[in-house]
């Protein structure tokens, strides 16, 4: 407010000696007047910059095996989950298309100068005035099915041996002989598993041997820092083949609300986000609601130069102008608050007008 009134006084003073400039609000199809300003009032609208991270999840070919080779279970099946990450809140200022409102500039330059300082503070906008605000979209990562190609301890064949019978004529006549043939056939998948698991354990031994010292070779500084790093990382690839892989990305949205003064409860669906789409438009009944709540005092009624807040017309050199309440602004999840703070909001306040030509003491 103590903005406003300085920027009234340099605006007072500047104005001796200038012709009325007329200020007529204008109905909804109404003709606009010729040779005049056509401004708007200013309006709030909220602008949700909301990040959420998306997870590609992918089970590993042994996580049926984990709880009996690795001692706990893991995720045997494919999912992808989204979750939010951060919210970003802020105002945006823009011309209420509901108040259209001619101005007379006519006269001397000073009107004009006086009436961008207006324009430049916020208390009024023009009506081709936009904000213009980024709008971007990210291409999200691709999981990759073939994340576990090559990362087999042994080979995928072995050998089997089995057991023929032939008939052989003897002296005795003729019996059935016992033959062994091995042959070459492919590993069940839980012989892979037991062999990967065997080489985890021995990879764990083997790391607590260097760490200890209980080894034939000598290990020291960097030496010692690269073995034991080369084994973590091995542990870890194998580990995959029974906990799965996940891989992730970023998934960037705005979202607009304008508040409405008639709305009852001043509660507003922002956006709504579903854990296996990400973030959602509100109208998509999918996801669960993120619900923006705006709490506020009502101003009093107050009048200005005689003028009564809201008229729909008043005396001539005069203007009209918009004067906000201070909103308290809450992000919520259900019950859960994850964003508070307080923000400016021009629709709910009172449309006051000045007259131009007067000084204030």
């Amino acid at each position: 407010m103590k903005q406003l009134t300085k920027t009234l006084c340099v605006l007072l003073c500047m104005v001796a000696g200038i012709q009325m400039a007329n200020a007529q609000m204008l109905e909804a199809g109404q003709e606009q007047p010729a040779g005049v300003v056509i401004y708007s009032l200013p309006q709030t609208s909220v602008m949700l910059t909301v990040v959420a991270e998306k997870e590609n999840f992918v089970a590993g070919p042994y996580a049926q095996y984990a709880q009996k080779y690795m001692g706990s279970e893991a995720r045997t099946v494919d999912q992808v989950t989204y979750t939010l990450k951060s919210i970003d809140l802020a105002p945006y200022l823009e011309a209420d298309p509901n108040t259209r409102i001619a101005l007379n500039l006519s006269g001397k330059g000073t009107a004009a100068a006086n009436f961008l300082q207006l324009c430049s503070q916020g208390l009024i906008v023009t009506s081709d005035s936009y904000t213009g605000k980024p709008e971007s979209w990210r291409f999200p990562s691709i999981a990759n099915n073939d994340v576990f190609a090559g990362k087999d301890v042994e080979g995928n064949l072995t050998s089997a041996t089995t057991t023929l019978y032939k008939t052989v004529n003897t002296a005795e006549g003729f019996q059935r002989v016992a033959v062994s043939q091995s042959q070459v056939v492919e590993k069940s998948l839980e012989k892979k598993a037991q062999e990967t698991a065997n080489t985890i354990f021995a990879l764990r031994k083997s790391r607590m041997q260097i760490i200890t010292g209980d080894t034939d070779a000598t290990y020291s500084g960097e030496a010692m820092q690269a073995a034991i790093s080369e084994i973590t990382r091995l542990e870890q690839e194998y580990m995959s083949l029974f906990y799965g892989t996940s891989t992730t990305s970023i998934q960037t949205m705005n979202f607009d609300v304008v508040p409405n003064s008639k709305t009852a409860n001043q509660m507003y669906v922002a956006f709504r986000i579903s854990e296996s789409e990400g973030l959602l438009p509100p109208n998509e009944v999918a996801g669960r609601p993120i619900v923006l709540v705006l709490n506020y005092d009502k101003p009093a009624e107050v009048t200005t130069g005689g003028v009564a807040s809201g008229a729909k017309a008043v005396a001539a050199g005069t203007v009209y102008y918009r004067v906000p309440v201070v909103a308290t602004a809450r992000i919520m999840d259900g019950s859960q608050t994850l964003l508070q703070t307080r923000i400016p909001i021009y629709q709910f306040g009172q449309t006051v007008s000045f007259p131009l030509n007067s000084v204030l003491k």
